[in-house]
């Protein structure tokens, strides 16, 4: 399905009835991410996957990309779902833009699922990274993106051994367009610090991480979750930066506990 939210096209899946369960997926992949998710969790409530500007079906605007810009784009999709509030999870990068969401539209949220993500903004290095990486995609196009992060982004014993899931990412990866694989790192390379935020978040919040992720390590995770009242901590054995599609069935019985405490 697609929906015209602030002058593009952004496409999306609506599976199921109940509380409404927002996924917001990680760079530089899309709503396909969240396969497991939709199929195990739409049982129980109403499962919303998107494609932010840039990614899968969604138009993919030659143009900078921010955190804000983003948020304003889910915003725009509950408004045409009528929906009032939701549970927001974000998965890297979708964590990045549900802070930016959470920041503008706290009343929109009514709990948040941040899974293998971090609040501190990048360091000098890092943003230097995101340049080398948008550079590369500009030369090279989305295949040699989706070589640089699927170290990143799987364990050792997934890249080994499981070579369907690794083709699965790398198939969701190489249909990123690179004005969205550009857009996305310059949004990431300039978003705010969101530590200062962490005290102030209100809402039921669980943070998951995977238990080998080296992108966003347990450290981070436990930061969030030490910081943000309340919080609940899920770290998910044997399954690094993408925890969802390595081990589904763990973090799927982490959100779906999540739900029951929320509802």
């Amino acid at each position: 399905m697609k929906a015209h939210i602030n002058g593009i096209d952004l496409a999306y899946t609506d599976q199921g009835r109940g509380t409404p369960l927002v996924f917001v997926h990680a760079f530089p992949l899309g709503k396909a991410m969240w396969a497991p998710q939709v199929q195990a969790l739409s049982a129980r409530c109403r499962v919303i996957t998107v494609d932010l500007r840039g990614h899968g079906e969604s138009e993919a605007p030659l143009w900078r990309y921010t955190m804000d810009q983003f948020a304003d784009d889910l915003k725009g999709l509950l408004d045409h779902l009528a929906i009032r509030q939701a549970v927001m999870a974000g998965l890297s990068m979708g964590g990045y833009v549900l802070f930016a969401f959470y920041r503008k539209f706290p009343d929109r949220v009514k709990g948040l699922v941040l899974a293998d993500t971090r609040a501190r903004e990048d360091s000098e290095e890092g943003r230097a990274g995101r340049f080398a990486m948008a550079q590369l995609a500009y030369k090279n196009g989305a295949s040699a993106i989706a070589d640089a992060m699927l170290p990143k982004l799987l364990s050792q014993a997934s890249l080994h051994g499981r070579p369907e899931l690794v083709q699965q990412v790398r198939a969701i990866i190489t249909a990123t367009q690179v004005s969205g694989i550009a857009g996305d790192l310059m949004g990431m390379a300039e978003r705010l610090d969101s530590v200062p935020l962490l005290k102030a978040i209100a809402c039921p919040t669980l943070v998951i991480v995977g238990e080998q992720d080296t992108a966003t390590p347990p450290a981070d995770a436990r930061l969030m979750a030490d910081a943000i009242p309340g919080a609940r901590l899920a770290i998910i054995p044997a399954a690094a930066h993408l925890a969802n599609l390595e081990q589904p069935e763990a973090f799927n019985r982490a959100v779906d506990s999540f739900l029951e405490s929320v509802e």
